[in-house]
């Protein structure tokens, strides 16, 4: 058993928790939205995830950073801005449900308690989605 976990450390989806950064490609907004998608978001959908101890531990690493990649190609917040106006609008179209279904994921919020959103900032994200997605059209 050992053996195959120290054999399991060979194997990595080398999926980078950090990324390069264009501060001009980042999502702009209000510091409150922008504190709830950093608290509850972030960890999958931006190029600043933070990386937990277990973050390269197989096999723990291959589920994390499979979410990572997997948050990342549904949106990137850290590269909003180079999104094509279509995919934006269609990232915003959906968040409400996301939010409201599965996001945060059951399974992250486990480890990270302080992500989960209350109903009142599930409303503030709801109603600011609708406000972007005006703009976007």
């Amino acid at each position: 058993m050992i053996i195959a976990l120290i054999v399991m450390q060979f194997f990595s989806l080398n999926i980078s928790a950090k990324l390069p950064i264009n501060p001009a490609e980042e999502i702009q907004t209000t510091q409150e939205i922008k504190s709830l998608l950093k608290r509850s978001c972030y960890d999958c959908h931006s190029s600043e995830v933070k990386e937990p101890w277990y973050y390269n531990v197989a096999p723990i690493s291959w589920v994390v950073q499979s979410h990572v990649k997997n948050g990342r190609e549904v949106v990137n917040f850290s590269q909003w801005n180079s999104y094509e106006k279509r995919k934006q609008l269609k990232v915003i179209e959906r968040l409400p449900k996301a939010i409201i279904i599965r996001m945060p994921m059951p399974s992250y919020l486990w480890l990270h308690s302080e992500a989960k959103l209350s109903g009142s900032e599930k409303k503030l994200l709801k109603e600011w989605a609708d406000i972007l997605k005006d703009k976007i059209k």
